[in-house]
């Protein structure tokens, strides 16, 4: 009679029930797995036979099939060489089979008996809970992420044949690894040793208050990149729930360091030579979250933004309006979050120097140089950066005195403050920020009164505000207020809000 193991597989960064059915009979030697697997699963009998072996177990020689369900569903990757091979041990030895109705195992297995960890583990644990299974057998270094998920116990193994002893009830399953907080990065950047950059330090300042894309020009040496490190360094921390969400997604691209869970707000610096996929997601197989998913509820930092290259800058419209992604690929299709804010930097000529009036420097592009530079950032790509904020040199008097400015951690309470007051606003509604509020909710939330409707009537009629222009503007008055602790958005706070988006009001 064939034996069932629970497991599970990851498409996406959700996990996916899988039940490996064993049947082992007499007859001549044979082993099969069917159910579209791939080849690493295809391979498996050589590790699960040479682990069973090197754990004190006889490798049946008799007709054994596996069957992974649903058929369907194609299967990839190691984690089901641990549900193979206990469903092999249980339906030769006949024993443990009745424990196995309410526990999910997953783990890749060694030629020694070791198992080994596996990706995603965390998405898989939440899943189980959603099915109403009570156990999950996992390996050591990934039962931080299992036990972080309520209600479910996690059963951490070592090897085989511990696995085997926990199930028939000879041993316990190993304590779960004490995970200490990651400290703090040393080399995180302070608004205090920002010179100047007044402008540049209120933006940053809305930007991580209410969420917002922000674009920083200016020449070399201004600041852009410290300033773009200091933004990180003002955001609050991720709530419980984002917490979990983040660390998901990360636990689906193998990240997770010794099962931890994300807790600060991720800073993903791809390098402007990156392609396409790597940005958005995909590989062969099952598609892969990119960096837009390991940014989600964090930051995506591109600098040199219009050296990337042009489909790899345009392939971001969609994730920064819809806040996720949908990769399709002959494995099948996955969607992937992607609530992330971008910060961009670029220069204004390829010299750099364009529109500099001070500081020894003059530029050297001729107009045809400094038109096509600039229009490498296409409009409807540039309508979507929230705040677009001009850098000047910094003066050489200001470097040379000692740094006075406010330091990153009293700004970081003024933002706090301010997304805190998001938080009570929005609950319930299903957006985390300013940045990410649509339909009713922006309209009802972000309600002009007549003096500011008329004002911001006038600008639109002057400055062709696109609808897009118009509703990114809103939202930014709308952190303006926060942080100015107004229950309404008043006159100064619209008109703020247009001048950092390069119009006056």
């Amino acid at each position: 009679m064939p034996v069932k193991v629970l497991s599970s597989g990851v498409i996406g960064v959700n996990a996916c029930p899988i039940a490996v059915e064993v049947d082992v009979a007499s007859g001549t030697f044979g082993y099969d797995t069917v159910g579209l697997p791939d080849v690493a699963i295809r391979e498996s009998k050589q590790r699960i036979q040479a682990a069973m072996r090197n754990s004190g177990f006889d490798f049946p020689n008799e007709k054994i099939v596996v069957n992974l369900l649903p058929a369907h569903v194609k299967k990839e990757g190691t984690a089901f060489d641990l549900p193979i091979a206990l469903g092999i041990i249980a339906a030769t030895y006949r024993r443990f089979a009745a424990n196995l109705s309410d526990i999910m195992a997953v783990g890749e297995l060694s030629l020694g008996g070791g198992v080994l960890p596996v990706r995603g583990v965390l998405a898989m644990a939440l899943d189980a809970r959603e099915r109403g299974i009570g156990r999950v057998m996992v390996p050591l270094e990934n039962a931080a992420e299992a036990a972080a998920v309520p209600d479910v116990e996690t059963l951490a193994v070592t090897s085989l044949h511990h696995a085997f002893q926990v199930l028939v009830g000879e041993q316990q399953s190993a304590p779960l690894p004490v995970v200490e907080p990651l400290p703090p990065p040393k080399t995180r950047s302070d608004l205090r040793y920002v010179r100047g950059q007044k402008n540049a330090k209120r933006a940053i300042e809305i930007a991580a208050a209410g969420g917002h894309n922000i674009l920083l020009v200016g020449p070399p040496g201004c600041g852009k990149t410290m300033l773009s490190q200091c933004l990180h360094g003002i955001l609050p921390e991720l709530t419980q729930s984002e917490s979990i969400e983040v660390s998901r997604i990360h636990s689906v691209a193998g990240l997770l360091t010794q099962g931890r869970l994300v807790t600060e707000r991720p800073f993903r610096a791809p390098h402007h030579t990156t392609t396409s996929a790597a940005l958005i997601g995909g590989g062969n197989g099952f598609p892969r979250p990119g960096e837009v998913s390991l940014a989600h509820r964090g930051v995506l930092f591109l600098d040199e933004f219009v050296e990337f290259k042009r489909p790899v800058r345009e392939v971001l419209r969609q994730p920064m309006e819809a806040g996720e992604v949908i990769i399709a690929r002959s494995a099948g299709t996955a969607a992937f979050p992607a609530c992330f804010q971008v910060v961009a930097t670029m220069n204004p000529c390829p010299c750099g120097f364009y529109g500099i009036k001070d500081g020894g420097q003059s530029c050297r592009c001729s107009s045809q140089a400094i038109q096509n530079y600039q229009a490498r950032l296409s409009g409807p790509l540039r309508d979507r950066f929230d705040l677009q904020v001009v850098c000047p040199p910094v003066p050489r008097q200001l470097l040379l005195v000692e740094a006075s400015a406010e330091a990153s951690s009293v700004v970081r309470e003024r933002v706090c403050a301010a997304r805190s007051r998001q938080h009570k606003r929005l609950e319930g509604s299903g957006f985390a920020c300013n940045a990410n509020i649509v339909g009713e909710p922006l309209e009802r939330l972000c309600a002009l009164d007549p003096e500011t409707r008329e004002m911001v009537g006038n600008a639109m009629d002057r400055c062709g505000l696109s609808a897009r222009a118009f509703h990114r503007a809103a939202r930014v008055a709308r952190t303006i207020a926060d942080l100015a602790d107004s229950p309404t958005i008043t006159r100064s706070h619209f008109a703020e809000a247009l001048l950092f988006r390069g119009y006056e009001a």
